[in-house]
């Protein structure tokens, strides 16, 4: 059936196939451009992590930031925000991580409403096509006066073509944007895990740094008030 088709003659006649033809471009170069994207976004947000962590309880916070900051995938940025804003307090640090974490979301969702928009309107836009092969088949029977298969055959060829056509469009494009938004989910999760299990690690640092110091500074004080006994005797 496919086969013996003039596709050629079929865009030329059809203006609403047009408009299909230039939504499944429009698909399919932004759907390269996301997965290109993806694909340099990509990295081992794992060891990085253990890396970093290693590093920050060796004290090596700008070690740890540059190695945060030198990765591809999001949750380093989202870390390099922990460390960078380490010594503001709890609440600035939160809003800092959300910041983040919003900036690496417009990134990653650059783009995706296209996908969206085209799965939603393509099939409509094959329903119009449907329709605008109808009236043409209509049109040629009034204007021949016959209903002939012959008379109609091209109006409704037409309109199953377009119908059709739309929903190869809108299909593809559905399953493109429900598998980026999904990744997108995914990825800014495992972001905000690994830069609160970063948190964690530097409080836990912090507060054993404080454990560390208050019996030192006890020692100092009992240091200084025996020669004070001593003159008192």
């Amino acid at each position: 059936m496919f086969e013996n088709m003039d596709w050629i003659a079929a865009m030329s006649s059809s203006p609403v196939m047009l408009i299909i033809v230039g939504c499944s471009i429009m698909t399919l170069g932004f759907a390269i451009e996301r997965a290109l994207y993806f694909f340099q976004r990509r990295g081992d947000p794992d060891a990085m992590l253990k890396d970093v962590l290693e590093r920050v309880r060796a004290g090596g916070l700008k070690e740890a930031e540059w190695k945060c900051a030198s990765t591809a995938h999001p949750a380093g940025p989202v870390a390099a925000q922990v460390l960078k804003h380490a010594h503001l307090s709890e609440e600035a640090q939160e809003d800092q991580l959300q910041i983040a974490l919003s900036e690496q979301r417009l990134l990653l969702e650059r783009n995706l409403g296209v996908l969206g928009t085209m799965g939603n309107t393509a099939p409509l836009i094959g329903l119009l096509g449907t329709v605008w092969g109808i009236m043409r088949a209509f049109h040629d029977m009034a204007r021949t006066g016959s209903a002939g298969p012959s008379v109609v055959a091209a109006g409704v060829a037409e309109a199953l073509f377009t119908t059709a056509a739309g929903l190869l469009v809108a299909v593809p494009a559905v399953m493109l944007y429900n598998h980026y938004v999904r990744r997108v989910s995914v990825v800014l999760t495992v972001a905000e895990n690994h830069a609160r299990t970063l948190r964690i690690a530097l409080h836990d640092g912090d507060a054993r740094a404080h454990r560390d110091q208050a019996p030192a500074a006890a020692r100092g004080d009992h240091r200084a008030s025996a020669p004070a006994l001593r003159e008192a005797a």
